[in-house]
């Protein structure tokens, strides 16, 4: 698995209790990304790459799209729902890695168009 942005990458938007799981792969905080592998959806793809990223399980149920205000050459974002409250072991990313930040903090993370979108409409509880 890779984690790219590029084309035919695929976003995870994991949302908790009024927070986004962001990553830092590198040098800055952004959602779990990756490569799909041939014939995997994208909403498969978006569960995979969180649980080798984090060892978070979760379950892909919405891809946003065009219809969502997504610019042509942004990846696609797939909204995940958690299934797991902690993650287990074998995550590629060590812990200090993973962050669970609420919605308002995340104005400084890169996050494609369709999810600041799709996240307007979610307040946390």
């Amino acid at each position: 698995m890779t984690r790219e942005h590029g084309e035919g990458a695929v976003q995870a938007l994991v949302l908790y209790d009024g927070r986004v799981l962001l990553v830092r792969p590198d040098d800055g905080w952004e959602l779990p990304s990756g490569t799909p592998q041939p014939a995997e959806s994208a909403e498969a793809t978006a569960a995979r790459v969180v649980y080798e990223l984090t060892g978070y399980l979760v379950d892909g149920t919405e891809t946003l799209g065009a219809h969502d205000n997504a610019r042509a050459d942004e990846a696609p974002a797939v909204v995940c729902q958690l299934l797991s409250e902690e993650p287990s072991d074998g995550a590629r990313l060590a812990p200090e890695r993973l962050r669970w930040a609420a919605i308002a903090d995340t104005s400084g993370t890169p996050l494609p168009r369709s999810v600041r979108t799709y996240l307007q409409g979610h307040t946390p509880v």
